[in-house]
């Protein structure tokens, strides 16, 4: 009896696994299904409606039965209609009678290289071994009834009628990369119910029809399949060997800098370098030799810095972020040399809560101790051997935000912190921090303290947002402000002075004892005597924002950092130039010059910016009305066309700056703008759907309408032209690949299967055949930004969203492709692109505002005869690489 009862526990067991399985398989179905019910109910309805003389024109599919049209017939989707079927390679392949089968619409049923059937009876009905149920179908229409369409319960009641299976050659399902691959072979007849049945339980149908004259490969992201044809010159789709590129990325040089909500971090070392950070990179930029250095050991946004008492080491913190799953990635503090760029400690990894606010190093003991304050709600302050790594004392500071931190420079027991409305003055002792608030008394409270510094006196001086540097004295407890049971000493406020209209965000304390400023409002930089007495003074000019941070160079020379992301050096007679420039606002837009190592950048926060990336500098920069999104030059190189956020795209003169011409297509964003190769069309990708084609002329400066490209059914995010100037191919936000025949009158070809040897003269759409491989495990169709392949064919550089930029060989057609990795933004790539001679890579971070500037370095190693040659004629790469880089970095690939 044991034994029994034992059997049937894993009889079952064995049956819900099997139920647990079939359930899974089952929503995983209705994914799928989801995606073309909408259509196949449409289209329904409109066979429905169709006249009866246009529906006898088609001939009937016998397994099918009348009742089932082609779900598109007006649009070349993802997946073409029986329309475009060849009958001379269709077989029989009936399918499975079912409620789930009869919610597919045809897109899904069918392959996508088939011609339009003939008229009257088809090819396929004289093929063999179909005739016999041709026959047995026309008598179960007339044993029906004419003009009868049987319901659910009969397509469900009805039996399947198992098909014969005609050279099935080879067939494969691979589940990989959050994407489900098919590939299919010429002549690969399936009999869909025993595939079905074999590879899921549950009956979970994913394809209804495999057949093709020739290779395919399709994918599917978020339910949605998407066909790409192999080109013909690949014979055997299998032996197509991915190897990473031969080529590397070096960071050479970083633009920007994060002024925008970042205090107290700009410092210049005895080295001459100056001292910064944006997005995941600490710069250390020689303002003499203007040559860049890079610490890359973060792994998200760098929010502070702090400079040891040796002024070689140095600590930065940096926020928590989340990794590519969402998971929280826990904050830490770096301290690091300067000269070598070597790690010396990382502390309070686990301790801290969404990221570090502030810190500081203490200066009485030559720099033992680090105070850091966390991001939580409590703002944690605490204190640590950083040598060590060992945490001395930690307390809850406040709820409010805090601006500062810093250690009393003759007492490393003391420690101020100030923010929103306080200043607290912290005492450690015994491991134990305790507090007392400094006393306004009465002075008007003011609703921010910006910054502080103690001054050569001893005092501490506080600048806020009333516009007065405050100076606090240590005093015995006044009774009657704050009461009889006030005892001991009490900070307190000697005296107040008028500084600057606006908030003072910043002090600097010379080696003289004199005093520096700098205001919000006024965006003045005041130079104070030691007893606060107005000296000099300049302002910044206004397209550089506020003062958020000063530092002193030598005599009157300073460098300022401010609000709009720049930083300035000049003195107080001679004014002040901006060495370090950047966006203040996401950046989508990116195009290189065709000619010359120059490229602009353009965003949200409306500006445009010229770079020249040999002098690593601003050419020009311009304001436009509205935020940009897109850009690309005319191949003749004097105007760049930028396509702006609510349909309206201008044409700029690069040497004037001036807008030659001016144009509105739609009311919503422009997502891509692209010249054909030699110049004569501009193609205009906007949100509504289209892509407006214009005549150019007058060397870039006169457009006319061309025509228009309808028929995606979601916004364009990519578009390429092909080498001859007359095709297009496109990508929409669902996951859509079409082409277009421009010079035929912008005509959408449906049979995309003639475009599958058409060569390219960019490759910017993320999907597409030669690019497939780029995808990584887990992608959900949103998670690449862009792409670019390099001028010479060899490589294709992709923009992620988590961070990463990957450098993958091209072409790159196979799943889980090898590629370089390389890190250094702290929010989402939005844009890559090759300079013209492929010696250099541009990449955008979105919200940290940066742009990054790779060298590209061939590798020694001789290529190897298996790896996959590129599509179209063989090109050499341009650049030469240079083997004297004044760039430090580490090791990129991981």
């Amino acid at each position: 009896p044991n034994g029994v009862a034992g059997s049937q526990s894993l009889t079952w067991q064995h049956r819900l696994s099997m139920m647990e399985a079939r359930l899974q398989a089952q929503e995983d179905e209705i994914t799928l299904l989801k995606s073309s019910l909408a259509e196949a109910l449409q289209a329904i309805s409109l066979a429905e409606d169709a006249k009866e003389e246009k529906v006898s024109s088609l001939t009937r599919v016998p397994c099918l039965g009348p009742w089932l049209r082609p779900a598109t017939l007006d649009r070349a989707t993802q997946t073409d209609p029986i329309h475009s079927l060849y009958p001379a390679m269709l077989e029989q392949v009936p399918l499975a009678h079912t409620r789930e089968v009869q919610s597919l619409s045809l897109e899904d049923a069918f392959s996508d290289d088939v011609p339009p059937l003939v008229e009257g009876r088809s090819l396929l009905q004289e093929s063999h071994g179909v005739r016999q149920e041709t026959r047995e179908e026309e008598k179960r229409e007339n044993d029906q009834g004419s003009g009868m369409r049987p319901n659910w319960a009969s397509l469900v009641e009805e039996p399947i009628q198992p098909s014969s299976v005609s050279l099935f050659q080879e067939h494969r399902f691979t589940k990989d990369l959050g994407t489900y691959v098919w590939k299919q072979t010429p002549l690969a007849f399936v009999n869909v119910l025993e595939w079905n049945t074999r590879c899921f339980p549950g009956n979970m149908l994913l394809f209804s029809l495999l057949c093709l004259s020739g290779q395919s490969i399709k994918m599917f992201i978020r339910g949605r399949p998407i066909t790409m044809y192999v080109p013909s010159n690949i014979q055997n789709y299998d032996d197509l060997r991915m190897e990473p590129p031969a080529e590397r990325l070096e960071l050479e040089w970083v633009y920007g800098y994060r002024g925008r909500d970042c205090r107290a971090n700009l410092f210049l070392l005895p080295s001459r370098e100056a001292v910064y950070f944006t997005a995941c990179v600490v710069v250390l930029y020689h303002i003499n030799n203007r040559t860049q250095r890079h610490y890359r050991k973060h792994t998200d946004c760098v929010r502070c810095l702090a400079v040891h008492p040796d002024q070689v080491r140095i600590a930065s913190g940096q926020t928590a972020g989340v990794d590519k799953d969402g998971k929280p990635l826990l904050p830490f503090v770096h301290i690091w040399d300067s000269s070598t760029l070597v790690t010396l400690q990382q502390i309070g990894l686990g301790s801290f809560e969404r990221g570090v606010n502030s810190l500081a190093f203490s200066r009485a003991d030559s720099g033992v101790f680090l105070v850091v304050i966390d991001d939580s709600n409590e703002h944690m302050l605490s204190v640590w051997d950083w040598a060590r790594a060992t945490k001395q004392a930690e307390i809850k500071s406040t709820n409010e935000a805090v601006f500062a931190v810093e250690f009393n420079p003759s007492d490393s027991c003391n420690i101020i912190t100030c923010g929103k409305s306080h200043v607290y003055f912290w005492t450690l002792s015994g491991g134990v921090l305790t507090k007392k608030q400094g006393i306004f008394g009465k002075y008007k409270k003011p609703k921010f303290i910006q910054c502080f510094l103690f001054s050569g006196t001893g005092d501490v001086l506080t600048g806020d947002s009333e516009g007065n540097i405050l100076t606090w004295g240590k005093s015995a407890a006044d009774v009657k402000t704050l009461g009889k049971g006030a005892k001991g000493k009490t900070y307190q406020i000697m005296r107040q002075t008028r500084a600057h209209e606006g908030s003072v965000f910043t002090l600097c304390v010379l080696h003289s004892g004199a005093l520096l400023s700098g205001g919000g409002k006024d965006r003045r930089v005041v130079l104070w005597s030691v007893d606060l007495a107005p000296e000099k003074e300049c302002e910044i000019p206004e397209k550089f924002g506020a003062v958020r941070t000063i530092a002193h160079v030598d005599g009157e020379e300073l460098l300022v950092g401010t609000t709009r992301n720049a930083i300035l050096r000049g003195t107080f007679s001679g004014g002040f130039v901006a060495i370090v420039q950047g966006h203040v606002d996401e950046m989508w837009g990116l195009a290189t010059h065709p000619s010359q190592n120059t490229f602009l950048t353009c965003g949200h926060d409306k500006q445009v910016f010229l770079w020249n990336a040999e002098e690593h500098m601003v050419d020009w920069c311009t304001t436009l009305e509205e935020a940009a999104l897109c850009a690309d030059f005319c191949p003749n190189g004097s105007v760049v066309s930028v396509g702006l956020y609510t349909g309206r795209w201008l044409v700029l003169d690069l040497q004037t700056r001036e807008i030659v011409f001016d144009c509105t297509d739609g009311n919503e964003q422009l997502s891509v703008m692209r010249y054909s190769p030699d110049g004569s069309f501009l193609a205009v990708g906007s949100h509504d759907n289209f892509i407006y084609i214009y005549n150019v002329s007058d060397g870039g400066r006169r457009y006319t309408r061309f025509g228009k490209c309808t028929g995606h059914s979601s916004f364009i995010t990519h578009l390429d032209w092909s080498k001859d100037g007359k095709y297009i191919m496109s990508n929409s936000g669902d996951y859509e690949i079409l082409y277009w025949d421009v010079a035929g009158g912008c005509k959408l070809l449906r049979n995309r299967f003639d475009s599958r040897d058409r060569k390219w003269a960019s490759y910017t759409c993320v999907l597409g055949f030669h690019v497939m491989g780029v995808w990584l495990e887990g992608s959900d169709g949103t998670d690449i930004n862009a792409l670019c392949r390099s001028r010479c064919e060899r490589m294709v550089a992709v923009a992620d969203d988590f961070c990463k930029v990957h450098l993958f060989q091209y072409p790159c057609p196979k799943p889980k492709a090898p590629s370089h990795r390389y890190e250094g933004h702290g929010s989402h790539v939005t844009n890559v692109g090759f300079t013209h001679n492929d010696s250099h890579l541009l990449s955008m971070g979105g919200k940290d505002t940066s742009i990054l500037q790779w060298r590209v370095r061939r590798e020694k190693a001789a290529e190897t005869p298996d790896r996959v040659a590129p599509a179209s004629s063989k090109r050499k790469c341009k650049y030469q690489p240079n083997t004297h880089s004044q760039t430090h970095t580490e090791s990129d690939h991981l």
